[in-house]
């Protein structure tokens, strides 16, 4: 089963890209690696989660902020390679969340991402990954994730 039909059955739509939102690009190839830029909580140019969790987000929201990064990495890497069966596996998935002082969860924030990445790749989706919580981030999103795909030959 293509990766396209499988997010069909899931029922997720990839989004419109997002631009570079300053003096970079999207992803950058190397060999077989693809490395993606950062993507935050954000549809097609309008903010879909803001705020810090465990002030203005629950843990959930965060959950769900993570998917919509990651969403936003799929269309970028469709948008580099042409089709998502390109991708071999996703190899490392830095993860950051907006969050309070102290706040210990942003593993279970970051599985938004890495959730959905298994959805979508099955077993090629698996991953290392970083989650760390910060003070703030662009846009006041909720969430950013950083990539590294392995693609095919």
């Amino acid at each position: 089963m293509s990766i396209d039909a499988r997010l069909a059955d899931s029922g997720l739509k990839l989004p419109t890209p997002p631009t570079a939102a300053g003096s970079y690009v999207p992803t950058v190839r190397s060999g077989r690696m693809l490395y993606c830029a950062g993507t935050i909580a954000s549809l097609n140019g309008e903010m879909t989660h803001t705020g810090q969790v465990g002030r203005e987000q629950t843990v959930k929201a965060g959950y769900d902020a993570a998917r919509v990064c990651a969403l936003n990495t799929l269309a970028n890497i469709k948008a580099a390679v042409g089709s998502l069966d390109a991708v071999e596996r996703i190899v490392f998935v830095s993860g950051f969340v907006n969050a309070v002082s102290g706040f210990a969860d942003s593993p279970a924030v970051i599985n938004g991402a890495s959730d959905l990445f298994v959805e979508v790749f099955g077993e090629a989706g698996r991953h290392a990954r970083a989650a760390v919580a910060v003070a703030g981030l662009p846009r006041n999103s909720t969430t950013e994730i950083l990539v590294v795909a392995e693609l095919k030959e």
